[in-house]
């Protein structure tokens, strides 16, 4: 977890560490849709409302999210225990086995990823920019089979921010307050490398933004 120095754009709060995930989860295959959140919450909060019912939602907030997971999960019927991921599994998943910025390797286009491409990385060429988002699963999936890790709209984890632990770590969870939650991805108002698997960027709970929604994780209910 984290980047190596040689790494292109890292931040200082990226220091490379070894995590070990001793569980498995269930991740979600797109992002949250607009029209996931209406079926569960009723609502339509996106400012992107025209976008389609397959574009995810946004304008969000952390204590929102919240409440939709509970909604979900107070269901009889739920076979799984739906939560946000921690940093570290959000991280774990975008990689789908690759050690690079990104799970397409070294350089990402906007052929592969929603951002906005006047500001590419690396010696990625310059592309489109959409100026918002793109319906779930317009792009190519990672070989995990997950849509969207880079780009679309920032995702919301569980974590508060801190500067990683020192040495290796099990099944980190972040600290136990904080001021700011972790938000993972990048998104289609963003350049490219806020896109990178590694790049930490916060919000606090309370903020709502057009380019940030969430992706769900779950456990397997006991039954």
């Amino acid at each position: 977890m984290g980047s190596p120095s040689t790494e292109a754009g890292r931040g200082d709060d990226e220091t490379l560490h070894e995590v070990t995930i001793s569980r498995p989860f269930f991740l979600g295959r797109t992002e949250v849709t607009q029209e996931q959140w209406a079926t569960v919450m009723g609502t339509r909060p996106s400012h992107f409302a025209d976008c389609g019912p397959q574009c995810p939602v946004e304008s969000v907030n952390f204590f929102e999210v919240q409440q939709f997971m509970a909604t979900l999960n107070a269901r009889p019927e739920a076979a799984l225990a739906y939560r946000l991921p921690t940093e570290a599994e959000w991280e774990y998943a975008c990689r789908s086995g690759t050690t690079t910025p990104f799970w397409t390797g070294f350089t990402l286009t906007t052929a592969q990823a929603n951002y906005n491409g006047r500001y590419p990385y690396g010696t990625s060429p310059p592309g489109v920019f959409r100026e918002r988002p793109t319906p779930a699963g317009t792009f190519a999936a990672s070989p995990w089979g997950l849509s969207d890790m880079h780009g679309n709209v920032w995702e919301w984890t569980s974590d508060w921010y801190a500067p990683y632990p020192a040495g290796a770590q099990t099944d980190p969870r972040g600290p136990a307050s904080g001021e700011k939650r972790v938000i993972r991805g990048g998104s289609w108002f963003f350049d490219a490398n806020s896109a990178r698997c590694a790049l930490r960027y916060t919000h606090a709970p309370a903020d709502r933004g057009f380019s940030l929604g969430f992706r769900l994780a779950a456990d397997s209910r006991a039954r």
